[in-house]
């Protein structure tokens, strides 16, 4: 696809200022800026602690032009719950209600609240930013953090030792109408899921890898590459599912090699090749079984 027809499928209209405070190459508020164009101004936010709870600015001001409630870390789900009850005792069928979290706000702080509004089915969209780890209070492990990665929790010597939850298959077993993976360096894709989740009723969940250059020790500008390759590698697959029943891969998927991926990022920099052979086998393994789900629709 060309820069041309790219850009033509993106709608131009801005909802969020450039006077924001997010670090330079953050892939967060990026997430922001391309979701927001999905959903338009009849917007409404619910906003958790996170990185995004800074990058928004403090009251009054704000670098989006729609309304959004900061809430305690633990109840994205809940006020968003809460707004959408309200907007509903108004008459008001048309505005979106939007939980946007981190992975931290979403894989653990917040997912009893989460878990709730999603058994519920509470008519709310559900965006978690995945930057992999607690990036504004200092680069914590999440249950996000990859295995092998090290956080300031989880150092070198002894880096993150679990996998990354499957929070894609943990929400899909709600039965929710609508769950999707996306990523920040397929635009395109990420506002057509944000359009179709606009228009479905009940709790779509939306998950967004966003890497965050201080967090994952890269450079400014390679943001968007290396969420071009967490997809390309099959470490980030691009997906969607319905009624927690139908699965599909959203694009093609070529299975590049992990290693270069890896080796780009200063988190990963004490891994050997024996570590990255290990990925690189759970990468394929998760895989087949993702291909198996996407065949037998479970």
């Amino acid at each position: 696809m060309s820069q041309i027809q790219i850009k033509d499928q993106i709608p131009t209209g801005e909802l969020m200022s450039s006077g924001h405070f997010a670090c330079p190459g953050c892939g967060g508020s990026l997430a922001m800026r391309l979701v927001l164009k999905g959903l338009g101004p009849k917007t409404m936010v619910a906003l958790p602690a996170c990185c995004w709870t800074i990058v928004a600015g403090p009251w009054p001001q704000s670098s989006v032009n729609i309304p959004l409630y900061h809430s305690p870390f633990e109840t994205a789900a809940a006020v968003a719950s809460g707004i959408r009850a309200a907007l509903d005792m108004q008459g008001d069928q048309e505005t979106t209600v939007l939980a946007w979290a981190g992975d931290g706000g979403t894989f653990d702080i917040g997912l009893q609240a989460l878990s709730g509004a999603a058994e519920r089915n509470e008519n709310i969209l559900y965006v978690c930013y995945d930057n992999e780890a607690y990036m504004n209070t200092g680069i914590q492990r999440s249950s996000a953090t990859p295995w092998g990665a090290w956080t300031t929790t989880t150092p070198a010597g002894h880096p993150e030792a679990r996998p990354k939850k499957d929070i894609l298959a943990i929400m899909a077993a709600h039965r929710i109408p609508y769950a999707a993976t996306a990523s920040v360096a397929y635009p395109v894709d990420l506002i057509r899921k944000v359009e179709k989740a606009r228009a479905i009723r009940g709790t779509r969940f939306l998950h967004v890898i966003a890497p965050c250059p201080p967090g994952w020790k890269t450079s400014d500008d390679e943001t968007i590459e290396l969420a071009r390759m967490a997809v390309l590698t099959k470490i980030f697959p691009l997906m969607e599912v319905e009624d927690g029943q139908t699965w599909r891969f959203s694009m093609e998927h070529p299975g590049d090699p992990v290693e270069p991926y890896i080796k780009r990022q200063g988190r990963f920099s004490h891994l050997g090749p024996r570590e990255i052979g290990q990925i690189q086998l759970d990468v394929d393994a998760r895989w087949k079984m993702l291909e198996r789900r996407v065949e037998m629709g479970i």
